[in-house]
């Protein structure tokens, strides 16, 4: 009878530790990706003080909005 209890107490655990963890997974599936095909650019040698630029695309391929909150420069 002793066994019975045990098992059936660690069933129930077991079946309430996965159903909390399903929302979480369903959670990160949502989420954003960021790709950037280009990752680094090397500029040809310019004269000190001369304005540069270069664009780089993101995209996003994952489920949720993708937010770029910061950029920094190497």
């Amino acid at each position: 009878m002793k066994r019975r209890l045990i098992y059936a107490l660690i069933l129930f655990f077991a079946l309430f530790i996965l159903s909390a963890a399903a929302p979480a997974a369903e959670e990160s599936a949502a989420a954003p990706r960021a790709v950037a095909p280009e990752r680094t650019y090397e500029f040809a040698p310019v004269v000190d003080g001369t304005k540069v630029e270069h664009d780089f695309v993101i995209e996003n391929y994952g489920d949720a909005p993708l937010h770029i909150q910061r950029v920094k420069t190497g």
